[in-house]
């Protein structure tokens, strides 16, 4: 979410009506997020003016640890500097952080691709937008999900009821500290999820959804008492509950 909504950003910094726009003084200290969407605090170090170049030679990009050679204009101007000079910051301070940790294994390859096309500046800003996009309606509807055998079937499914938490277990990437709390597609991945997890012996779905829709499970280790919730259905385990009183 972080990242989609900084590369909106600097798409409205790459064509706004006052020309490309570069963030002069790029840290994560000044942006904040609100309402979901990625602000920038503060715009006194923002330029619209880009280098000016009699050849190309004059056009080098330079950051602490890498330079790009960029191409002098018809009218004397570095090309896209202001862009590249954007995306570049944002991979280093945000994507190399934020990228590689948190998405379904079917996805990670994709942004894999995105962060080497913007740590070596071969994506502009509108390749990167597009990128996250494609990235985005895959995890929405679910298209990223490979065929497995179904495992739902292993499962008894209780409406309106959730499980007394039992001995919770941590996992990665968790909603909550305490838990193990993830984002689904549906059902049918929150049991694959939790037949992967040895821990695993129940998960409950809830009406609570993330900034995608997707709704939120969690995965417990096991069961005990069921109480009412009619927000919930609790999924568990054929072979937990076998010898148990539902």
């Amino acid at each position: 979410q972080i990242c989609l909504s900084l590369v909106k950003l600097l798409f409205y910094l790459a064509h706004s009506p006052l020309g490309s726009i570069a963030l002069l003084d790029f840290q994560p200290r000044q942006f904040v997020m609100v309402d979901g969407n990625l602000k920038v605090t503060d715009m006194d170090d923002a330029s619209t003016e880009e280098l000016s170049c009699k050849e190309d030679n004059d056009c080098t990009l330079d950051f602490p640890t890498k330079s790009f050679p960029l191409k002098c204009s018809m009218v004397g101007k570095c090309e896209g500097i202001n862009e590249k000079k954007n995306l570049f910051n944002a991979y280093r301070y945000f994507f190399t952080y934020l990228l590689p940790h948190s998405a379904p294994p079917a996805l990670r390859p994709l942004l894999n691709d995105i962060l080497n096309a913007t740590g070596d500046l071969r994506y502009g800003i509108n390749e990167t937008l597009r990128a996250f996009e494609k990235v985005l309606h895959l995890y929405k509807s679910g298209l990223y999900l490979q065929k497995r055998p179904l495992l739902l079937k292993d499962y008894i499914s209780l409406k309106g009821f959730r499980t007394v938490e039992g001995e919770g277990y941590k996992c990665w990437p968790s909603y909550s500290h305490l838990g193990c709390l993830l984002s689904i597609h549906s059902a049918e991945e929150a049991a694959a999820i939790c037949n992967s997890q040895l821990q695993c012996q129940s998960f409950i779905v809830t009406q609570h959804r993330t900034w995608t829709g997707r709704p939120l499970a969690s995965f417990q280790s096991s069961w005990t008492d069921l109480i009412p919730d009619t927000n919930a259905v609790v999924y568990i385990k054929r072979s937990a509950s076998s010898g148990e009183r539902l």
